[in-house]
């Protein structure tokens, strides 16, 4: 068993921090310690630690609203010094920011959506300053074909656990990862929490370690393998979260099958998108509320925090997508966050070529009900959680 003494007393002391001695005096340790909620890493730093029990906390007053690459490109905008197509709509930013690492293990100077890195690391900054939270995935390359994360073959996972093939080129490509998030660090000079989503929609059958690829015993190796290197490499700002896809997961057995266990995993998740129109919104909704219960007790019964990490209707076409087909999916679950999607704009690579994006821009022809949304006392954007001080 993993030792997790340390952060029990890191995370008391954190809890109890804030608290007149007079409060503290008519509280015994015993009461305290049933508000400490526990993280993978018995490490973390002071303000992980913060983060994540303030996540707890912050489910009482809504959950926060995500978009992926939200400072860096929007649609027919790039790299405008304090842009977001959500500003553009609501006067505000998202309270989550999602960011994707891929290409990283290759020493790239841009991930796979053309990001650079030097950028990527200046905004991350930005958010941390003001309050904000960030995530990240990782659409890392195929280690054994060469190919891209889609590149699915046999025994790409068995090749990089210790004793495969591929393993000393694997732990190569996570020393790039391990020096990226240590350079994370804000204004205070503090390292950057991220909540950190690898390996992610695992139970589909597209990316090299999903589950048509992969046993559920060797993904938990190579979950855990992965945990304990980055401690060992000295990163320690990392709060993991476990997120499978909706698709073949209908039932809390499906949902555990691959879980690595309570001392690896911060927060559960699931992505799902929307698909098609008319009675594809509702089926959606009803789909993913259902799974969000789902999760919700199965997090509940673990002590962790969950989320809906990805999710969206390319181009939103439909005039109540927000408050009606999102409000309706969340429910009354008691998550962290949702995330859309990225605003690429348009894509002649795509298959049709198309416009590409889950967040409304200023010229959206249904941007109002995305306001009304924002607007709405259960989302949480950015100036609802710098308010919260997330990281004190």
């Amino acid at each position: 068993m993993r030792n997790k003494l340390p952060i029990l007393l890191l995370a008391f002391a954190v809890v109890s921090c804030g608290k007149s001695d007079k409060t503290q005096e008519s509280e015994n340790s015993d009461t305290n310690l049933k508000d400490v909620h526990l993280l993978a890493d018995k490490q973390a730093t002071k303000e992980t630690a913060v983060l994540y029990n303030n996540l707890f906390n912050l489910r009482e007053e809504g959950y926060m609203f995500g978009h992926q690459d939200d400072l860096a490109y929007g649609v027919e905008w790039k790299y405008e010094e304090g842009r977001s197509d959500v500003k553009d709509v609501t006067g505000d930013y998202p309270a989550v920011y999602g960011w994707d690492i891929g290409r990283l293990e290759n020493n790239a100077e841009k991930n796979l959506d053309g990001v650079p890195f030097e950028k990527m690391k200046e905004f991350i900054k930005q958010v941390y300053d003001r309050g904000g939270v960030n995530t990240i995935s990782w659409h890392m390359n195929n280690p054994l074909s060469g190919g891209d994360s889609w590149d699915n073959p046999q025994g790409t996972v068995a090749s990089i656990l210790p004793g495969g093939e591929k393993h000393e080129i694997f732990k190569g490509w996570l020393d790039n990862a391990a020096l990226f998030f240590l350079s994370l660090k804000g204004s205070d000079g503090k390292q950057i929490p991220v909540l950190y989503r690898p390996y992610h929609e695992f139970t589909g059958n597209w990316f090299w370690w999903c589950k048509n690829t992969t046993t559920p015993q060797q993904f938990k190796e190579l979950w855990k393998f992965t945990v304990n290197y980055f401690e060992e490499k000295g990163v320690h700002n990392l709060i993991y979260v476990y997120n499978t896809s909706d698709a073949n997961v209908n039932t809390q057995e499906d949902f555990m099958e691959y879980y690595p266990g309570d001392e690896y995993v911060d927060m559960m998740s699931f992505d799902a998108y929307q698909m098609g129109e008319g009675p594809k919104l509702e089926e959606y909704s009803k789909k993913v509320n259902r799974l969000l219960t789902v999760v919700q007790k199965t997090a509940d019964e673990h002590g962790k925090l969950t989320a809906l990490a990805e999710t969206g209707y390319e181009a939103i076409p439909y005039e109540k997508w927000w408050t009606e087909t999102l409000t309706n999916a969340v429910g009354k679950n008691k998550i962290s966050y949702v995330l859309v999607w990225r605003n690429h704009g348009w894509n002649e690579h795509m298959d049709p070529p198309r416009m590409h994006y889950y967040a409304p821009y200023s010229g959206h022809s249904y941007k109002e009900d995305f306001i009304q949304y924002y607007k709405d006392r259960n989302t949480l954007f950015q100036s609802d959680v710098t308010k919260e001080k997330l990281y004190q």
